[in-house]
């Protein structure tokens, strides 16, 4: 029997985290979103299809029907809004963060967990993109 050996390569050279996209069915209402309820800053938008908005240092992509990164797949599948996968945003007061989101009305996937490095919480984007919010353990 042969032996096979695997060929090691040079990873990619990846410059830095560009964003994250979120496939979005309105552009302008949730922009709005990140704006208004997060405190996103809007960076860029082309409407109907397209909005960039950002905080910190991140750039979220919010794609649009419309939009050349919500185009069918060469299959034919569709790119849909949802999922599991999330950005997540750290937060310094959990509970008061739950509390004025509660009052504007953001929809929330589960209660507030605890763990050993922290509380979390899952809320929805008006697509149904789902965010964590995150409050770390203090260390001494």
């Amino acid at each position: 029997m042969a032996q096979q050996t695997a060929q090691v390569t040079a990873p990619v050279a990846i410059d830095a985290v560009h964003g994250f996209r979120y496939q979005v069915t309105d552009v302008a209402r949730t922009a709005a979103f990140y704006t208004e309820r997060l405190g996103f800053t809007l960076e860029f938008q082309q409407l109907p299809a397209f909005a960039s908005v950002s905080l910190g240092g991140v750039d979220i992509f919010l794609s649009g029907p419309g939009a050349s990164g919500s185009r069918p797949m060469p299959n034919g599948e569709r790119q849909e809004p949802g999922g599991w996968n999330r950005l997540v945003l750290k937060v310094a007061d959990l509970p008061a963060s739950i509390a004025a989101l509660e009052v504007a009305g953001v929809t929330f996937r589960n209660a507030m967990e605890v763990g050993p490095s922290g509380r979390q919480i899952q809320i929805e984007d008006p697509d149904g993109n789902l965010i964590e919010l995150f409050e770390p353990t203090a260390r001494s």
